[in-house]
């Protein structure tokens, strides 16, 4: 009976002496609690103006690992981008979604309802334990201050079908004062002519290169080429240098910036 009671104390006192020796913090994180990054900085850009009332900024935090894949977005924060640069941003992410081997950038972009003002247009390397404000620098988009109104020049696509466009892939529309057509679709060369009047556009069938690239390329370029074909009009934003196609039912199918 004496031995068992000795068991028990001593069960007693090591259970004791386990609880006392795990610190409040270290329970904490054995519970499971999720610990938040945090990164911070401004957006600048070098012109001496003023935004537009209601103009806002966009940060981005994204996965640009793949060459031949769209970024993938880890964390998203909008802010009001106030009267002009500097602006300041303040970006939460999960750290547990950085990985050791993988690439990790900072996109920025100031916009004002669906017209793009500003946008970086180099790569603003992230890497987890960054220390320090970090700093955006971004560009008026179409890189001049010069108004358009026609859909002849060149142009580089921005969106395709509302899938975006895929990193450092360029896909890129030329239309002459002629109306001929040329391009390349991120993969294949491609020529053709465009028929415009008034605010309409219409892309005769297009002549391709007939090389063949990664699926995620293919797949965008199969995408530009379909819009094309369904192209019945063209919208310009003549100062943020945009074009915008439609089809028949007036929906926006491809955005293209100035290059």
């Amino acid at each position: 009976m004496s031995d068992r009671n000795s068991i028990t104390r001593r069960i007693f006192v090591g259970a004791s002496i386990a609880a006392i020796a795990i610190p409040a913090g270290r329970a904490g994180a054995q519970s499971g609690t999720a610990q938040s990054g945090t990164i911070s900085g401004h957006v600048v850009y070098r012109e001496r103006m003023a935004l537009p009332p209601g103009a806002v900024v966009n940060v981005r935090l994204v996965d640009v690992s793949l060459a031949d894949a769209p970024s993938r977005t880890l964390a998203e924060t909008t802010v009001s981008a106030g009267t002009g640069s500097p602006i300041a941003y303040r970006l939460e992410y999960d750290p547990g979604e950085i990985k050791d081997r993988a690439r990790y950038a900072l996109q920025a972009r100031i916009t004002i309802g669906d017209q793009l003002l500003f946008i970086n247009d180099t790569h603003h390397p992230f890497e987890s334990g960054n220390s320090g404000e970090m700093e955006i620098q971004v560009v008026r988009a179409g890189g001049s201050d010069g108004a358009i109104q026609s859909p002849t020049g060149k142009w580089l696509a921005e969106d395709i079908q509302g899938g975006g466009v895929i990193d450092r892939i360029q896909t890129v529309l030329e239309i002459s004062e002629d109306g001929a057509v040329s391009g390349s679709g991120g993969c294949n060369r491609f020529a053709g002519k465009a028929t415009i009047s008034g605010d309409t556009i219409s892309f005769s069938p297009l002549v391709s290169t007939e090389m063949a690239c990664s699926p995620a390329v293919m797949d965008q370029e199969q995408k530009f080429h379909a819009a094309l074909v369904a192209t019945k009009a063209f919208r310009i934003h003549p100062l943020e240098r945009k074009l915008v196609l439609l089809d028949g039912a007036g929906k926006a199918i491809a955005r293209f910036s100035a290059m």
